[in-house]
């Protein structure tokens, strides 16, 4: 199978994007379980060229995260679905309320990034909650490229950025 190139838009080497990112990687692990990876990798390629998002679910464990299942939730902003997204409320609050009781949580967010890196960008860090995992899948030519999971080390308001965490299935 050949190599995925991924391009590199000028933006993503600017200070505003650099910014965001914390030098070192995370001490906790995410860990994907069953079939959860590659679900969210099959949505991440289905939606091509628009970004598609949508919710993990599993629960925050000690050491990390663990994710039992992903959905997906509808992009509201048609405007710019090519490079932005917006997670519909009404999609958020359906999922949420149907885990009430379930022992199983909303852990975080996913999207993906159509023919660019799977780094996030100051727009993702302006919407971020700490305690969250938020996983992008870098979809290139329609293909996955690659996918990185990102938690944020603080309050985006206390200056917060985005760190890489490691991810396993």
């Amino acid at each position: 199978m050949a190599e995925i190139i991924i391009p590199e838009p000028e933006r993503f080497g600017s200070e505003a994007y650099v910014s965001v990112l914390e030098e070192t990687d995370s001490a906790l692990v995410c860990t994907f379980k069953a079939n959860a990876l590659h679900t969210m990798q099959d949505i991440a390629q289905a939606g091509y060229p628009d970004e598609i998002c949508g919710l993990l679910i599993g629960l925050n464990r000690g050491q990390g995260w663990e994710v039992s299942e992903v959905r997906q939730v509808e992009n509201i902003n048609k405007e710019r679905a090519a490079d932005r997204f917006q997670l519909d409320p009404a999609g958020y609050q359906a999922i949420d309320s149907e885990l009430r009781g379930s022992g199983n949580e909303i852990i975080g967010v996913f999207h993906s990034h159509p023919d660019c890196p799977a780094r996030p960008s100051p727009t993702d860090l302006s919407n971020a909650w700490e305690g969250f995992v938020y996983p992008i899948v870098s979809v290139c030519k329609g293909q996955v490229a690659e996918v990185n999971c990102w938690i944020v080390t603080d309050e985006v308001s206390c200056g917060g950025r985005f760190q890489r965490l490691p991810h396993q299935a």
